[in-house]
């Protein structure tokens, strides 16, 4: 009695505790935090070729000067050196560049040594937030010893009972008393009694017989409980997917501090990703409190887009004098006559969209109207002079008719009188075979059979004897009624002429609108559509979308064409120094820095050069 008093004691002295200290939490005196990561715990770029800790460039006046890992001694003199630097980076907002389509995000999750709990497991969610979209990062639970304890139990209670269901069905038959009938009832049966190949329905109606049918309704209903077992003694799972961290590390302080790292795919328009923190606390299943908010670290996204030059390239026009624009329409006739009739079949329709079209052509203030050329075409029944003849009048016919009906236009128009006369031309487009074939080839109504046997009719010249060789195909009266009637078009070729231009062409500079998209696809970071535009063009900007997406080859061959500028030498450095060429690196960026102080500036944005600066310290020789 005495011992049950005491551990009853220690378990409420426990909860008190543990309940003291979530109050604790909840009231703000302990919280999780987010800083940025030390630069020092940052890795320098890999290069192909090994690291030189000594370089020799030239200075603005040609000599010859030493670069090294160094600092400046009490006297002003460089000594070489190797100095290990360490900081606590309390910044709320750090520049990252994007490379190659990427950037890292690097921070610290920093949880306070009173924060944790042997009982409790701390949940904590990193969110981003990049342009419109929020999403939740991969976790990081910190587990205490006596959570993951009960946690362990609650797997080996879980694990006790699945042992316990019977998976070998064999097991619930009485086996003695089958073998005592079998011997008795079926001697030759029994002989076999060894071999699991023999079956016979004697030895399956026994084995029915003989089976504990309450023994393996109870073991189903147990299998048929697995789930609402597991969530029964596995009140909190261990969880493994997406995970970054699930256990207890410990500094000398008590202090835990867990390095994340976040790459992200670049996206046009990002300009900034922005991290909190939240998380909870949990003791078993249950959620004791909410963490308070670890703040909100900020990442603005530098990248080679700032670079790209507003170069605007135009490329020579030949503006051509007359223009010609083509349309066609199915115009219904009775056979063998070529009167036109508005209110036959789709005529109404048809004729009203070219009638539309004539009508904008007048009315456009760029150009004027000067021919219409109608050519009619005849499906292939019949004789080939008559289709011929048929063709041609149905053409005049439709040219005499849209003539009206252009007079009409022209004359309801404010500026009729110094409109050209239009002049309709009619043409006789003949037998209209060429859209047969194509009508035939697509129609999955037609047999294959039927399909060959017009391909091989097609090859006659005698465009008679080809439409009688047609009628031997089975599927010819398909054609004839389905598709015959389709070839009866007339097509309309209007001719235009610019207002205002004599000359036959005009030569004119417009802007290259490719180029230009190109351009903006830099300042957007869609670097896949800037090289697709912009690589024919072999010029600065195409070589900031060839580093951009790490054609380092193409963009340094395009770059030492180039006339020397400050952007140049730092768009070389950059290349040079991801080849590991650290002179001609050092070089360029320090010409660069020469002629345009701002560059001193940008090199630490930029990790390529961001690490030579580091490696020699080349903002002592700048400074």
């Amino acid at each position: 009695m005495r011992c049950s008093l005491l551990v009853l004691l220690c378990v409420l002295s426990c909860a008190c505790s543990s309940s003291r200290k979530a109050e604790s939490v909840r009231n703000g005196a302990f919280a999780p935090s987010l800083t940025l990561a030390d630069d020092s715990r940052i890795p320098d770029l890999p290069v192909d070729n090994p690291v030189n800790e000594v370089v020799t460039v030239e200075d603005s006046a040609g000599k010859d000067l030493i670069i090294m890992n160094a600092v400046k001694d009490e006297n002003g003199e460089m000594v070489a050196s190797d100095v290990l630097n360490s900081s606590v980076v309390v910044a709320s907002f750090r520049n990252v560049a994007e490379r190659g389509g990427k950037v890292d995000l690097r921070f610290d999750i920093n949880v306070p040594a009173d924060l944790t709990d042997s009982r409790w497991q701390l949940r904590l969610f990193p969110i981003m937030h990049i342009l419109d979209d929020t999403m939740e990062l991969d976790p990081i639970f910190i587990t205490g010893d006596h959570y993951r304890a009960v946690q362990l139990r609650g797997y080996e209670r879980y694990a006790r009972f699945v042992e316990s269901i019977i998976t070998d069905s064999s097991l619930f038959v009485k086996a003695y008393d089958l073998e005592v009938f079998l011997k008795r009832n079926y001697p030759a049966l029994y002989a076999f009694k060894n071999d699991s190949t023999v079956v016979s329905d004697e030895l399956w109606e026994a084995m029915e017989h003989y089976t504990d049918h309450f023994r393996k309704r109870r073991n189903r209903r147990r299998e048929g409980k697995k789930e609402e077992m597991f969530r029964r003694y596995v009140k909190s799972p261990i969880r493994t997917e997406s995970l970054r961290l699930d256990s207890v590390v410990v500094a000398s302080t008590g202090d835990i501090t867990y390095g994340y790292v976040q790459t992200i795919d670049t996206r046009p328009g990002l300009r900034k990703v922005e991290i909190e923190l939240n998380g909870s606390v949990y003791e078993e299943d249950r959620q004791m409190c909410s963490l308070p908010s670890g703040g909100m670290l900020t990442f603005y996204i530098s990248s080679l887009s700032t670079f790209v030059e507003d170069t605007r390239r135009y490329l020579e026009k030949i503006i051509e004098r007359r223009i010609k624009v083509d349309n066609s329409c199915r115009i219904d006739f009775e056979k063998g006559k070529w009167t036109i009739r508005e209110e036959l079949g789709r005529n109404a329709e048809e004729m009203g969209r070219i009638k539309q079209n004539i009508r904008e052509i007048l009315e456009n203030e760029k150009y004027d109207l000067d021919s219409v050329i109608i050519s009619a075409f005849a499906s292939p029944e019949g004789n080939i002079r008559l289709n011929d003849a048929l063709a041609l009048r149905r053409a005049a016919a439709a040219s005499e008719f849209f003539s009206e009906y252009t007079k009409c236009v022209t004359d309801s128009l404010p500026e009729a009188d110094s409109l050209p006369k239009v002049k309709f031309l009619s043409r006789n487009g003949g037998e209209n075979w060429t859209l047969l074939t194509s009508m035939v080839e697509a129609d999955s109504l037609i047999s294959a059979g039927d399909k060959a046997l017009y391909a091989e009719t097609a090859r006659i010249r005698d465009l008679d004897a080809r439409e009688k060789a047609l009628q031997k195909a089975e599927g010819y009266r398909y054609i004839r009624e389905e598709l015959y009637p389709s070839l009866r078009t007339v097509k309309f070729d209007f001719h235009l002429h610019r207002k205002g231009v004599i000359k036959d062409t005009i030569h004119t500079m417009v802007l290259d609108s490719a180029y230009m998209k190109g351009v903006q696809a830099i300042r957007d970071r869609d670097y896949a559509t800037a090289m697709s535009l912009l690589a024919p063009y072999d010029d600065y900007n195409t070589a900031i979308a060839c580093i951009s997406t790490d054609r380092n080859h193409t963009a340094l061959r395009i770059l030492e064409k180039l006339e020397r500028s400050p952007r140049v030498d730092y768009m070389t450095a950059i290349v040079q120094a991801r080849f590991g060429n650290d002179r001609e690196a050092v070089q360029h960026y320090l010409d660069a820095c020469r002629a345009d102080r701002s560059y001193v500036f940008r090199g630490s944005l930029d990790p390529e050069i961001s690490t030579l600066v580091k490696r020699y310290k080349l903002n002592l020789y700048e400074n």
